[in-house]
C-alpha cells in the first residue's frame, strides 16, 4: 500500500511536467546522430516584435523584458502554427525575446546555446550583452554562454533575426522574390525556423565526429573533433549491433583530429531494402577515469559511387527512382508541424514507388535525414541557391562558408548519396561563375570525398560527377528525343532557362547556347525533374493556381500520360541511370503533387506504384 501511495504521489507530481511535455512544439532531441540526454528545449512560446525600419538597436531592444506579440517558436512569423501568420510583406527584421531557467546543476560546465536554424543574419544577446552574430539562414550553429549565465539563475534571451532577400546577395530557395506568390515561388520563412535548446557539456567535450564506412575493407572509421584544441584524457568508441551486441570498443587520445578505426567483421550493409543501422557511443575519460561526454549516435555500413555512366550502391548497379520534394507544410511552411510528419512524407513517398528524394532548395532539418536513415530512403541533400547572384564574389563568399556547414553537419547520414549545391544556373561566359562553381565543386569534395557531387542541378555544371537534366514537356514521344538529344549531347533547353531566370528576377541578358561547356562525357546521366502533371483540381482551392502543360481532363488520362514519359526514361538505360519526378505534394499554388498540400491522397497508390516501379530497359 505504502508503495502505491508513492506512485500515486509521483504521478500528481509528474503531471504538470508530463503536460508541459505534451504541448511543447517539437519536443523531441533535434539532433539524433549527436545526442546527448542532459538538455533543454528553449521551444514554445516567446515574445517578439517586428522591426521593419531596422532601429531595434538605436532603441534599446536587446535590454528588453518582453515585446508586445506572442509567437510560438520554432515556427515562423510567416507560418500559422507560429501564431502570427504575417503575410502582408517582407520581414526585414524580427526581434525574439524569453526567459531561460539555467539549472542549478549545470555548475562547473559549459552552456550551450542552440539554434537549428534562424534566416538570415541573427544577433543574440543575454540581458543585454551581445553574445555573437551568425550569418546563414540553412544551417545549425552552437554559441558557449557559460560566461553569460550563472546556474540556478533566470536570463533574459534576445534574438533579433533579419533578412534582406532581394539584395541577391543571400540564398532564398523557393521562397517568392515577389510581394506575394507566384508560380513555384512560396510564401517566406523569416527568424526562428527550427528548435532552439540548451546542454550542458564538459569543456573537453567532443564538438562533432565524421564517420566513414568501407564496405571495402570491412570497418568504419571516426574522425573526433574536440571543443578544445588540447589533448585531454581518453575517448572510448563503443559500437553495437542493432540488437545491443558489442561489435567493437576501441580507445583514443581526446585531441583533435584522432582517428578510431572499428572492423565490421561480415558487415551489415544498409540499402533502401534493408536499412540496417548499427549504434555508437563516444565516452570522453578524463585522467582520473571519469566520464566527461557522453555522446550517442548510429552509422550505416554502405558505399554510393559513380563508376561509368552508372551510380553504384554497395558496389552495386542502382537505379534511383526519385521525388522531388520542397519540404513545404501548409501550417508550418519550411519546418514540420511534428517529427511524425517528417516520417509520414517518406513513408508516403515510399508507398508510391519511390526510393528516394532530391530534397528541393531547402536544407531539410536533421530529423529528417534521421528518419531517410531508419526507414532507407535515398536522398540528394540540396541548397537553396535560388536569389543568389552567382556572379557576384560577396554572394560567394555568403554561400561557401554556409554550404561547408551543411555538409558537415548532415555527411554522417547514410541516405544522403549525393550533394547538390546549386539548381538551374546559366552563365558560363560570365567572369565569376565557372570559377565558383569550380570551388564550390573542390571544398565539397575536400569536406566529402564519399559521395557524388550534383554541382548545378539542371543547370551549367562546369565541373561535376552527376550530369542532370529538367525537362516538362508533357508529350512522351517529344520528351524521350528532347532527353536523348538537348539533354545527352546539349543541355537544358533554352525556355527553361529563360522561365526560371525570369521568376528569380535575374536581368542579365539570355545566352544564346551556353551549353558548349562542358562536355558530358562518360558520367551518368540523371533526368531529376520531368512530369511536374497539373491537376485538375485543388484541396483546398488555391489562387493562381499553376503547374506543367495542361491539366489532364481525368485520372485516367493523368495515368495514361504519366506512365508514358516514366516508359520513356527507364528505357533508355544506355544513357539515362534514374530520375526524379515533380513532385511529392501540391505546394501551395503549384498543383502538380501526387499528393495535396495536406498530404491527403489524390491518385490511387498501388497504380503509382506499378508506374514509378516500371521495369527499367526495352
Amino acid at each position: 500500500m505504502k508503495k502505491y501511495f508513492i506512485s500515486v504521489l509521483v504521478a500528481i507530481i509528474l503531471m504538470p511536467l508530463c503536460s508541459q511535455a505534451a504541448t511543447l512544439p517539437r519536443p523531441e532531441y533535434p539532433r539524433p546522430q549527436f545526442e546527448r540526454t542532459d538538455w533543454v528545449n528553449l521551444n514554445g512560446t516567446w515574445t517578439y516584435t517586428l522591426d521593419q525600419a531596422q532601429t531595434g538597436v538605436e532603441r534599446n531592444l536587446m535590454n528588453a523584458k518582453s515585446f508586445d506579440g506572442k509567437i510560438t517558436v520554432p515556427f515562423a512569423p510567416e507560418s500559422k502554427l507560429s501564431g502570427v501568420a504575417f503575410s502582408e510583406d517582407f520581414i526585414k527584421s524580427i526581434w525574439y525575446q524569453r526567459n531561460i531557467s539555467i539549472p542549478a546543476e549545470w555548475q562547473g560546465r559549459d552552456i550551450l546555446l542552440n539554434f537549428g536554424a534562424v534566416y538570415y543574419q541573427s544577433e543574440i544577446y543575454i540581458d543585454g550583452k551581445f553574445v555573437a552574430r551568425h550569418f546563414g539562414g540553412s544551417d545549425s550553429f552552437s554559441l558557449d554562454i557559460t560566461a553569460f549565465v550563472t546556474p540556478g539563475q533566470n536570463h533574459s534571451l534576445v534574438v533579433c533575426a533579419s533578412s534582406d532577400l532581394r539584395s541577391r546577395m543571400q540564398p532564398a530557395g523557393k521562397q517568392s522574390l515577389r510581394q506575394a506568390n507566384f508560380e513555384c515561388m512560396y510564401t517566406r520563412t523569416t527568424g526562428i525556423w527550427q528548435t532552439v535548446w540548451m546542454e550542458a557539456v564538459s569543456p573537453c567535450s567532443l564538438e562533432r565526429v565524421v564517420t566513414t564506412p568501407d564496405i571495402d575493407a570491412g570497418n568504419v572509421s571516426f574522425r573526433l573533433f574536440t571543443r578544445q584544441n588540447i589533448a585531454f584524457g581518453k575517448v572510448n568508441v563503443i559500437v553495437t549491433d542493432a540488437d545491443g551486441k558489442l561489435v567493437g570498443k576501441h580507445t583514443a587520445t581526446a585531441a583533435n583530429g584522432s582517428e578510431v578505426v572499428v572492423p565490421i567483421r561480415k558487415a551489415h550493409l544498409w540499402s533502401p531494402e534493408d536499412p540496417y543501422l548499427y549504434n555508437v557511443r563516444f565516452e570522453v575519460v578524463s585522467p582520473e577515469g571519469a566520464i566527461v561526454d557522453k555522446v550517442s549516435s548510429y552509422f550505416g555500413m554502405r558505399k554510393i559511387h559513380v563508376e561509368g555512366k552508372r551510380v553504384f550502391l554497395n558496389n552495386e548497379p542502382y537505379y534511383q527512382r526519385l521525388v522531388l520534394d520542397q519540404g513545404f507544410y501548409p501550417d508550418g511552411i519550411w519546418t514540420a508541424p511534428s517529427d511524425e510528419a517528417l516520417r509520414h512524407d517518406i513513408e508516403l513517398s515510399k508507398s508510391v514507388g519511390f526510393n528516394g528524394a532530391r530534397l528541393h532548395q531547402k536544407v531539410f532539418e536533421e530529423r529528417f535525414h534521421y528518419w531517410a536513415d531508419r526507414l532507407g530512403y535515398l536522398t540528394w541533400g540540396e541548397f537553396p541557391s535560388w536569389g543568389l547572384d552567382a556572379n557576384d564574389p560577396l554572394a560567394a563568399r555568403n554561400f561557401l562558408p554556409e554550404w561547408c556547414r551543411v555538409v558537415e553537419r548532415d555527411q554522417n547520414h547514410p541516405s544522403i548519396i549525393t550533394w547538390t549545391p546549386f539548381n538551374e544556373e546559366f552563365w558560363p561566359d560570365d567572369v565569376e561563375y565557372p570559377r565558383f562553381i569550380s570551388d564550390v565543386y573542390d571544398i565539397t569534395r575536400a569536406l566529402d570525398p564519399t559521395r557524388p557531387i550534383n554541382t548545378v542541378s539542371g543547370g551549367v555544371h562546369i565541373k561535376t560527377d552527376i550530369w542532370t537534366y529538367h525537362d516538362y514537356e508533357q508529350n512522351a514521344d517529344k520528351l524521350r528525343d528532347l532527353l536523348l538529344t538537348r539533354g545527352v549531347k546539349e543541355g537544358p533547353s533554352m525556355s527553361h532557362q529563360e522561365r526560371h531566370r525570369g521568376n528569380v528576377g535575374f536581368n542579365r541578358p539570355v545566352l544564346t547556347d551556353p551549353y558548349d561547356f562542358p562536355e558530358r562525357g562518360n558520367i551518368p546521366y540523371i533526368v531529376d525533374e520531368f512530369g511536374g502533371i497539373r491537376c485538375m483540381e485543388s484541396n483546398p482551392p488555391a489562387d493562381g493556381v499553376w503547374g506543367y502543360g495542361d491539366a489532364p481532363a481525368t485520372k485516367e488520362e493523368f495515368y495514361t500520360r504519366l506512365a508514358s514519359q516514366v516508359k520513356a526514361i527507364v528505357e533508355e538505360t544506355e544513357h539515362i541511370w534514374g530520375y526524379c519526378y515533380t513532385q511529392l505534394t501540391d505546394v501551395q499554388q503549384e498543383q502538380n503533387g501526387i499528393f495535396y498540400f495536406d498530404r491527403t491522397s489524390k491518385y490511387d497508390a498501388e497504380r503509382l506504384k506499378a508506374i514509378f516501379g516500371m521495369p527499367i530497359g526495352k
